[in-house]
């Protein structure tokens, strides 16, 4: 089973809402052959609390224009590493501290990526800061 369509096209808004407020290291993850209660991750991480928010509340308000509103918020008090459930895709949205020590990716790293294409004028930062190859350009 590979993801749905629809739970891409809903990863794919929530990577771009993310890389609108400057989220760094945007990754897609098909976890459908591995989880049964979602198809897609989509895991993106900011250098502060305040940004973390902003993106969250990027990746919510344009999920919501799509009349899809998440299941379960957790994690938005604190700011450090905010979960948005949409059934069909989970958004992880980490402060740059806890991306590297919990490492999503390499915890995940038997999924396959799905690429995304973030417009060119888009920067997408790697955590330190400097400019990143954009996602698209990566998966090849």
């Amino acid at each position: 089973m590979t993801a749905s369509t629809h739970a891409i096209t809903l990863a794919t808004a929530a990577g771009l809402a993310a890389a609108d407020k400057l989220a760094t290291n945007i990754v897609v993850l098909d976890v459908s052959e591995q989880l049964s209660i979602t198809d897609v991750f989509v895991i993106a991480s900011a250098p502060n609390e305040r940004q973390v928010q902003a993106i969250v509340d990027a990746v919510q308000e344009r999920l919501l224009e799509l009349d899809t509103k998440p299941v379960r918020r957790e994690g938005h008090r604190e700011g450090r590493w905010v979960l948005l459930d949409f059934s069909d895709i989970v958004v992880h949205v980490q402060h740059s501290d806890e991306r590297a020590f919990y490492s999503l990716e390499r915890l995940w790293k038997d999924c396959p990526v799905i690429p995304i294409n973030i417009p060119s004028d888009t920067a997408v930062l790697s955590d330190s800061g400097t400019a990143a190859k954009p996602i698209s350009e990566e998966s090849d």
